[in-house]
């Protein structure tokens, strides 16, 4: 699948999962989960793998994790970010396309929202939903010009990327002078029964329920995985400093209900 508009696809000059810089080992979102995989290739292979076979059944789930509040609580991080009617949205990570429609909404006929994702099961799901500009790609390689967008989001997806350096330098790359990004993130809450309430719930109920909504074992595998990328995830200092290496400015975080982070930054 590609996007409608030939004149921005450009080849990225990046490689896919690479370093950001030739001799620099890449800063990952967290350390390879070995119950799972064993290298960077068999993760990407493996969680694709998930995405694809899960595609179906993923709205079920996340609006089962979220209690229905998932759509809502995205279009209001859309509109503390700035998003307005008329600008050109790139969302990466895009799945389902939840976050992209949300968009569409926002910035109506006279705005453009292109959905990116690695996982055509995933961008199969998104075309249904409405959302019909789409690229099969992956972050850290985006196969889009330079300069093309006023806002760059990411739902929920960062902890799938190889390289939080080579991501964050395509994401200013493709934005325009004063474009903003917005990074959607589950994080562990500091209270210590906090953090357990979390993850008995998402680390145990929500596999459960991914397996009993028609998803069978990979959906239940993948809602596992889902919890121990959070909980193994860097910092939020870490994702911060790493948008502040790519050449961003205004860098801040707002986090709700003591869990939901919303990274925001400017080219």
């Amino acid at each position: 699948m590609v996007v409608c508009e030939a004149d921005m696809l450009t080849p990225s000059t990046s490689s896919a999962g690479g370093p950001s810089h030739p001799g620099a080992d890449p800063l990952r979102p967290h350390p390879v989960l070995t119950r799972y995989h064993a290298n960077e290739q068999e993760r990407r292979r493996q969680v694709n793998r998930w995405f694809d076979d899960s595609a179906a059944h993923y709205d079920f789930i996340t609006q089962a994790m979220s209690f229905g509040s998932g759509h809502w609580y995205r279009k209001k991080a859309l509109l503390r970010a700035g998003l307005a009617e008329g600008m050109s949205v790139l969302d990466v990570g895009c799945g389902t396309g939840v976050l992209a429609s949300r968009a569409r909404d926002i910035v109506g006929v006279h705005g453009l929202v292109i959905g990116l994702d690695p996982s055509a099961g995933m961008l199969g799901e998104a075309r249904r939903r409405g959302v019909d500009r789409l690229v099969q790609a992956v972050a850290e390689a985006l196969p889009l010009g330079s300069g093309r967008f006023d806002l760059l989001s990411m739902g929920y997806a960062l902890r799938h990327v190889a390289d939080l350096r080579a991501t964050f330098r395509e994401y200013r790359r493709v934005l325009r002078p004063g474009g903003r990004v917005l990074i959607l993130e589950i994080t562990p809450p500091r209270s210590r029964l906090s953090f357990r309430l979390l993850r008995f719930y998402l680390g145990r109920v929500i596999p459960r329920v991914a397996r009993l909504g028609r998803g069978g074992h990979g959906a239940q595998e993948l809602m596992k995985y889902y919890w121990d990328t959070i909980e193994n995830c860097v910092a939020p200092p870490v994702i911060l400093g790493s948008l502040e290496e790519a050449g961003f400015s205004s860098i801040g975080r707002h986090v709700e209900m003591g869990i939901f982070s919303e990274y925001t930054a400017v080219r």
